[in-house]
């Protein structure tokens, strides 16, 4: 059940997007965020720039990025959103722009959850730390500009990534334990 708080939450929040809605320049960022969020994408690429880049630490952070965005699809689209069933809100009666529409649950936003989860590795010891999150966050943003997910499953999904992020970081730390570290 939707508790009265969260259903005001996610009104309001349409409500300040329902303006930039049929704005050419905002549909052509949110669309396009969208369209690069799908499957992970963006974060993939972005990894794999980190791979390539060649810097002491970017094979590492990069390749943790891209397995960890991968373990994070399955755990949300398969596991979390199963638990909630969340319908997505109403769809729109035109979008100004194709892009796939998915049918799984609306809880959380795996878009949200896979971008703040790579986000948070990625940025790890970068200087561009920044433009990760700020990339996060218009991917996160583009799914309540489409419709396609209510202010409270981004707000879930930014939630989960960045535990995802901080476990995975843990799990996998950029510079490996020393043996004096590891007290032998």
């Amino acid at each position: 059940m939707i508790r009265p708080f969260v259903k005001a939450l996610d009104a309001r929040v349409d409500e300040v997007f329902a303006p930039l809605r049929g704005n050419r320049v905002a549909d052509r960022v949110f669309y396009t965020a969208t369209a690069l969020g799908d499957f992970g994408l963006l974060w993939l690429v972005l990894g794999l720039v980190r791979v390539l880049r060649g810097r002491p630490g970017d094979t590492r952070a990069g390749l943790r990025a891209i397995t960890a965005t991968g373990i994070e699809s399955v755990v949300v689209n398969i596991g979390v959103k199963s638990l909630f069933r969340r319908r997505r809100p109403r769809p729109m009666e035109a979008h100004p722009l194709p892009f796939r529409q998915p049918i799984t649950s609306s809880f959380p936003s795996g878009h949200a959850t896979a971008a703040f989860c790579a986000a948070t590795l990625l940025a790890e010891n970068e200087e561009r730390a920044p433009a990760y999150y700020a990339l996060a966050t218009v991917v996160a943003l583009s799914r309540i500009h489409t419709k396609i997910h209510h202010a409270s499953d981004v707000v879930g999904g930014i939630a989960i990534g960045l535990v995802l992020g901080q476990v995975a970081r843990r799990i996998v730390p950029l510079k490996r334990p020393t043996a004096r570290q590891m007290g032998t």
